[in-house]
C-alpha cells in the first residue's frame, strides 16, 4: 500500500502531509484568544467564556496548580463532564507542565482507584457530586488534594439562583465544607486571577495525556501522548474539513471530554479552528441535545451512531418541533454507522454525516470519509494526510498484504502515542518494527481495503467467534440484523456450545412500539446470511450495556449469558 491510493481520492482542499508547529498543545488557545479573543470558547446553558476569559482562566488555574506544587510531568486528574470546569482544568494542568489524566465521572470508587494509582495522581478536579467518590478512593489510594467546582458555578445568573434553589440539594451539588487539604475552584481562580502561567519549558516530546482505555474489554491500559501526538491528530481532522469558517462555526460537545475521542476530534479541533463550543454533560438527555443544537445553531456535531439514531426515532424530532438545518457536518465514530441512520439523520439535517476509526493510541483518529466525496456504505474511509497503513497477515503477523485480501490494520503516522504506561510487554505487542525499519502500531481490527483505498472494518480480532471451526465476524451478522426494520439496536457475540465449541448469539433491542418474534428474526437472517452465520441464540432487551461513548459492549453481552443474567 506504499503507493497510497486513497490519495487520489481525498478532497479538494485536504492536504497530502502537514506541517505541524513545534507547539505544545495549549498553543491552540493561546491562538484562539489572540485571533478571536471575543468569540465564544464555550456556551454553556447560555452563559458564555469567551477566548480572552479561558485564556485568562486556565494561566491563572496553572499558577495555582505550580504554587500546589504541581511540577512538569506530575499526572493531575480530571473527573468532569462537558462543562466549562473540564476545559479551565485541562489546559490548566498542561500549562503548569503537568499531565491529563481524564477519569470517566460514573465510574464507581474501585474503577476510579486503578488509573489514580497506577499514574500516581496526586491531584484531581472534581465537581462537587462526585466528591464523596474521590474522598473515598482518597482512601485507597496515593490521592492527596481534591479541587472541587460545583456544576453552578458556571451558569448563568438566573439559572444559578434556580438550581441553587430546587437542584442543588436534590442532585448531591451541595457540599457544607472540604476535607482540610482540598480547594474550591473558584477560591483558586480569584486568587490567582490575572497571574501569568508558570514559567515552565513546555515541548512537543513532553507527555500531554494519558488516555486509560481497555478497562471494559480487559486490564485498563493507560496510552501515553506527547503534545506534538495531540497536535498532529487535531491538525489532520482540522485538514480532513477545509470548507469550515474559522471563528463561526459552533461544536455540539455532546461526546465526552474525558474520552480522547471528545478531547481531540471535539474539544482541541473546536480550538484549532476559534470555534465555539456548546457544552452537553448528558447526551443521553436527548432533549438537551436537540435544545442546544436548536438553539445556538451547532454547525458541527461529532458523536456516534447510537446518539443519531437515537435523535432520528425521537418523536419530537419526527414532529418537526426542532430546527436542526444549521448542522454541516457530523463525524461518527466509536462503533458501525448503518447506512439506514446515516440516510435519515442526513435527511433530517441537511448536514454531512461521515463515519470515521481511530483509537486512543493514536490519540483518536486515524481514518475518515470524504466530508464531500463519496461516502462507501460500511467503510471507515481513508486514511488522514501523514498517515501510513498496511494489513498484515493474521497468520504470521508479519507478511503485508495485498488490496482486497483481509489482514490486521497496523499505522505509522505522527498521531501515534509513545507507549502504555508502566506497561513494557503491552506497549511490545502494540508498538513493532517491521522489515521497513519503521515502528507500526498493531490496532488489533481486522480489515480491507478497496481498488481507491476505502479501508472496511471486518471486526476485532479477540471478537472472532468461531462455530464448528468457521470464522464469523460478529460485525457482519449486527449489520444483517440491523437491516430489519423493526430493530433499533443488536450486538452479536460466541457463547460456548457443547457441539460445535462456540456458537452465534444475537441480543436485540426492538423500535419503540415494534413486536417480532425469534422464529420471524431467524428466518430474516437466513436470507441474508450465510447458515453458519446465522444465530442460533437470540434475546430481545430493552437496552444493552455501551461504553460512554456508545459502543455496544459484547464481551458484557457474553460475560452476562455466561452467567445466566
Amino acid at each position: 500500500m506504499s503507493n497510497k491510493p486513497w490519495l487520489a481520492h481525498y478532497d479538494k482542499g485536504v492536504p497530502q502531509t502537514i506541517e505541524y508547529p513545534k507547539a505544545p498543545l495549549f498553543h491552540f488557545l493561546e491562538e484562539a484568544a489572540r485571533k478571536y479573543p471575543d468569540h465564544a470558547c464555550t456556551i454553556f446553558k447560555g452563559a458564555v467564556i469567551s477566548y480572552r476569559e479561558m485564556n485568562a482562566l486556565t494561566d491563572a488555574m496553572a499558577a495555582a496548580l505550580a504554587e500546589m506544587g504541581v511540577k512538569k510531568g506530575d499526572r493531575v486528574g480530571i473527573f468532569m463532564p462537558n462543562t466549562p470546569q473540564f476545559v479551565i482544568a485541562f489546559f490548566g494542568i498542561l500549562k503548569a507542565g503537568g499531565v491529563v489524566v481524564a477519569v470517566n465521572p460514573t465510574y464507581p470508587v474501585d474503577e476510579i482507584v486503578f488509573p489514580v494509582k497506577d499514574a500516581n495522581i496526586e491531584v484531581m478536579f472534581a465537581l462537587s457530586r462526585f466528591y464523596g467518590k474521590l474522598t473515598e478512593a482518597r482512601q485507597k489510594s496515593n490521592l492527596k488534594k481534591i479541587i472541587v467546582s460545583n456544576i453552578k458555578e458556571t451558569l448563568p445568573p438566573v439559572l444559578r439562583l434556580l438550581f441553587t434553589l430546587a437542584k442543588e440539594k436534590k442532585e448531591g451539588d451541595r457540599l457544607d465544607g472540604l476535607e482540610s487539604g482540598d480547594f474550591w475552584m473558584q477560591d483558586l481562580l480569584k486568587k490567582h486571577a490575572g497571574a501569568p502561567k508558570p514559567n515552565v519549558e513546555v515541548t512537543p516530546d513532553d507527555t500531554a495525556v494519558f488516555q486509560y482505555s481497555g478497562g471494559t474489554t480487559g486490564v485498563p491500559k493507560g496510552a501515553v501522548a506527547m503534545h506534538r501526538n495531540v497536535v498532529a491528530n487535531t491538525l489532520q481532522i482540522k485538514s480532513w474539513m477545509p470548507a469550515l469558517i474559522p471563528g463561526e462555526e459552533v461544536v455540539l460537545m455532546g461526546i465526552p471530554l474525558f474520552h480522547v475521542y471528545g478531547m481531540v476530534a471535539g474539544m482541541n479541533f473546536a480550538l484549532a479552528n476559534g470555534a465555539s463550543m456548546v457544552m452537553v454533560p448528558n447526551a443521553r438527555d436527548l432533549k438537551d441535545v436537540l435544545d442546544n443544537i436548536s438553539k445556538f445553531k451547532a454547525t458541527i456535531f461529532p458523536g456516534v451512531p447510537t446518539l443519531y439514531n437515537a435523535i432520528n426515532n425521537h418523536p419530537d424530532v419526527k414532529a418537526g418541533k426542532y430546527n436542526l438545518s444549521s448542522i454541516k457536518a457530523c463525524i461518527s465514530g466509536s462503533a458501525p454507522l448503518m447506512r439506514e441512520t446515516k440516510e435519515k439523520f442526513e435527511a433530517l439535517t441537511g448536514g454531512k454525516v461521515f463515519e470515521g476509526y481511530g483509537l486512543s493510541e493514536a490519540p483518536t483518529a486515524t481514518h475518515c470519509n470524504p466530508l464531500e466525496g463519496e461516502n462507501k456504505t460500511g467503510s471507515i474511509g481513508m486514511p488522514l494526510p501523514d498517515v501510513e497503513v498496511k494489513l498484515i497477515s493474521l497468520d504470521d503477523g508479519e507478511t503485508e498484504l495485498p488490496q482486497g485480501e483481509i489482514g490486521e490494520i497496523v499505522i505509522h503516522g505522527p498521531q501515534v502515542m509513545k507507549g502504555y504506561h508502566n506497561m513494557p510487554t503491552e506497549t511490545e505487542n502494540a508498538l513493532r518494527k517491521l522489515k521497513d525499519g519503521k515502528t507500526w502500531l498493531f490496532t488489533g481490527d481486522i480489515a480491507r481495503m478497496d481498488e481507491d483505498g476505502y479501508f472496511y472494518i471486518v471486526d476485532r480480532k479477540k471478537e472472532l467467534i468461531k462455530p464448528g471451526g468457521f470464522q464469523v465476524w460478529p460485525r457482519e451478522v449486527e449489520e444483517a440484523i440491523m437491516s430489519h426494520p423493526k430493530v433499533l439496536e443488536v450486538g452479536v457475540g460466541g457463547i460456548p456450545d457443547p457441539q460445535r465449541g462456540e456458537t452465534v448469539k444475537a441480543w436485540i433491542v426492538l423500535k419503540p412500539g415494534e413486536t417480532l418474534n425469534e422464529t420471524d428474526l431467524k428466518a430474516y437472517c437466513k436470507e441474508h446470511l450465510a447458515p453458519y452465520k446465522v444465530p442460533t441464540h437470540y434475546e430481545f432487551r430493552t437496552e444493552l450495556p455501551k461504553t460512554t461513548v456508545g459502543k455496544i459492549l459484547r464481551r458484557e453481552l457474553v460475560r452476562q449469558h455466561k452467567e445466566g443474567k
